[in-house]
């Protein structure tokens, strides 16, 4: 069992950057896949972002492609997202996700944080 709490989220004007960041629980985290998803109001959840356990393979949407960079850190059992260059329709509740297999369907994933509100003005 994982468990997720993400973190660095807030209001910024468009242009501007953000980190979250998602502190995971229990010794197997290099072993998931994990994604960087996110909703906005009245939107289905959708994938902004995935990494292979190892870190070594990463995937991104092309709404946040050259934009947003994922990242983790086994060995503190942390995942990343690095911002940049926000856009007002970036605004959503972000949330990092586990999963057994990469995947951009949010149904293959097994484990989820609460969530963290980014919120871009224009």
């Amino acid at each position: 069992q994982v468990q997720l709490v993400e973190s660095g989220g807030g209001v910024m004007q468009a242009g501007g950057s953000l980190r979250l960041s998602c502190a995971a629980s229990g010794r197997t985290f290099g072993s998931y896949n994990m994604g960087w998803f996110r909703q906005a109001p009245g939107k289905n959840r959708e994938l902004a972002a995935r990494i292979s356990g190892s870190g070594s393979s990463e995937f991104y949407t092309d709404a946040v492609k050259g934009r947003f960079t994922i990242s983790r850190d086994n060995a503190k059992n942390t995942l990343y997202l690095q911002m940049n260059s926000l856009k007002p329709e970036d605004t959503a509740v972000y949330y990092c996700a586990a999963s057994s297999e990469p995947a951009n369907n949010p149904n293959a994933y097994d484990y989820w944080g609460q969530g963290t509100q980014v919120t871009v003005s224009s």
